[in-house]
């Protein structure tokens, strides 16, 4: 399997595709062994370049707690009536969000782990946080960094356990909140279940729609899975510290007794040991790495039944149980499995691959690199009727753009403006689902003029991407998409969904170099088309042609 369509398939699929000497790259090797060693992303060096950049993104090293100190609380402790203590907090915190969204970017363009970029925007999509919520401004980069990079092709129960408990999600879909009804802990916000992670971990992140649960299973989950949320440091407060000299230690019983702290302030424990003082709390010490809190004073612990299995009476153990139901699930094979073939295969996937991945998830107890491993082998996924089938997402389509033409990536802004004006920001989809990889989500003739005037300035060196940007993101309405009404306050969030400024003086890519990084797969028309064209157009031509939208 050593053909130039073959290669450049995989190229597209398992990453974003080519970038010039990529193409050579991959026949010299074959495809067999490229695929075997993307699956093994360790194995492959990164740019020493690319490695010293990410290791540059200071915040992207930080824990929640840290980053909540350092960047949340000034504003919180900025007095109302001081305006410019204010702007000078919230512009602070940007940084954090603008470093999420570049090391996003240029691990994706420049990157050669590209599966392991694939699987990291594949896995932050299937459980998306909305950046534009609150705190998850400035967690939504950790979130990505210690939630999902880390099991991209681990075991899918670590990567639901690794996102339940991690605080942007916790805050995203209020499980924070939850709390058992009359529990001694409720209180102001912390009063009554709250379903809404509960029900989305079933439909979204596990068993799918169809996946057989009902109302009764998600009220179960609910009761489950309450006191599970977020902790601060003790009253004392204190500054944040590098992450290497900071732990869970941090938040021993001695900085919360005799109250325990969630991150919107103390309560006391004071009535409830007055009420329960022969059978005292149990569990109500349980700290996660990044912030995560057990809190039993808010926790129910009778037992449930979920999906017709009895989870007995008590305290945290409860919640990893149903995780661990959940995770096992054959629903939950099948929605996975579906998912992964949906975005490699088709978007109408053959229900024959999604059988044998299930079955493979289901033998490996959730190896997603097994399941990986499953697919790439299928005689579906090396089916030529399956080459250049899927239409590229905005997300896709930019990324593919810039590693064809080889260009420098050193101001994103370019790049993230564009995602926003195509409908799909980074960290911006407001809807727990994530966005869709379908070409019917996003080929419509508004965004086709939009990919071609990109496209134009991209191909015609006119795309300031070799030089940092002047200011910053900007303020208010970062993630508002186009005919959507804008998010309610939305201070201190970067603002991508200002056009990209087409006044660059880089080097326009040379056509016949680009060409060749494609692989010249194009048809008679386009060919035709482009060598007619004048020099400065063939490049824009080639990056705006049909063939090119496909992956």
């Amino acid at each position: 399997m050593n053909s130039t369509p073959q290669s450049l398939h995989v190229l597209n699929r398992l990453g974003f595709g080519p970038r010039p000497g990529d193409l050579d790259a991959v026949r010299q090797l074959g495809v067999d062994r490229y695929i075997e060693r993307q699956l093994d992303p360790e194995s492959i060096p990164e740019p020493d370049d690319l490695t010293r950049r990410i290791d540059g993104l200071r915040t992207l090293r930080m824990t929640p707690v840290e980053l909540f100190l350092e960047f949340q609380q000034p504003l919180r402790q900025a007095a109302k009536d001081d305006p410019d203590a204010r702007k000078m907090a919230r512009r602070a915190a940007r940084q954090v969000i603008m470093e999420a969204v570049e090391a996003r970017i240029v691990r994706a363009a420049n990157g050669v782990r590209q599966l392991q970029e694939v699987m990291a925007a594949f896995w932050f999509n299937h459980f998306n946080v909305f950046a534009g919520k609150g705190l998850c401004g400035i967690w939504t980069g950790a979130f990505e960094e210690e939630a999902i990079r880390p099991h991209t092709m681990g075991r899918f129960r670590d990567l639901l356990g690794a996102t339940a408990k991690h605080p942007a999600m916790l805050f995203y879909l209020d499980n924070w909140q939850n709390t058992a009804p009359n529990a001694p802990g409720s209180h102001g916000k912390f009063d009554g279940i709250n379903e809404n992670y509960a029900r989305e971990v079933m439909e979204l992140h596990t068993l799918g729609v169809n996946g057989g649960y009902r109302q009764n299973d998600v009220i179960a989950l609910a009761h489950i899975l309450t006191g599970w949320g977020l902790v601060k440091r003790g009253a004392q407060g204190g500054q944040a510290r590098p992450r290497q000299n900071f732990s869970a230690q941090d938040f021993s019983a001695n900085n919360f007794q005799p109250r325990a702290h969630g991150i919107f302030g103390p309560f006391s424990f004071r009535r409830w040991r007055q009420r329960n003082s022969n059978n005292p709390p149990r569990a109500n010490r349980v700290i996660g790495q990044y912030g995560f809190f057990f809190d039993a004073s808010r926790h129910d612990f009778t037992a449930q039944t979920i999906l017709g299995n009895t989870i007995p009476g008590g305290g945290i153990e409860q919640g990893e149980q149903a995780l661990d139901l959940l995770a096992r699930s054959p629903a939950t094979a099948n929605h996975l499995s579906y998912q992964l073939a949906q975005y490699f295969v088709a978007d109408n996937p053959p229900p024959a691959l999604v059988k044998r991945m299930a079955n493979r998830y289901l033998a490996t107890d959730g190896d997603i690199r097994q399941v990986l491993a499953t697919l790439f082998a299928s005689n579906e996924f090396r089916d030529p009727r399956n080459y250049n089938s899927k239409f590229k997402t905005p997300y896709e389509y930019v990324i593919s753009a810039v590693r064809a033409t080889g260009a420098p990536v050193v101001n994103v802004l370019p790049l993230a403006g564009m995602m926003s004006q195509l409908g799909m920001p980074l960290y911006g989809c407001q809807t727990p689902d994530g966005y869709k990889n379908t070409r019917e989500a996003w080929l419509n003739p508004d965004a086709m003029m939009l990919r071609l005037s990109f496209a134009t300035g991209l191909g015609a060196g006119r795309l300031p991407l070799d030089r940092r940007p002047d200011g910053d993101f900007g303020g208010r309405g970062a993630f508002k998409k186009s005919g959507e009404p804008r998010p309610a306050r939305f201070d201190g969030k970067p603002q991508f969904n200002r056009k990209p400024q087409f006044n660059g003086r880089t080097n326009a890519p040379d056509p016949a170099q680009l060409a060749l990084t494609l692989g010249d797969q194009f048809s008679p028309r386009t060919a035709d088309a482009v060598e007619s064209a004048p020099t400065q157009l063939r490049a824009p031509l080639i990056l705006g042609s049909p063939e090119f939208m496909l992956r």
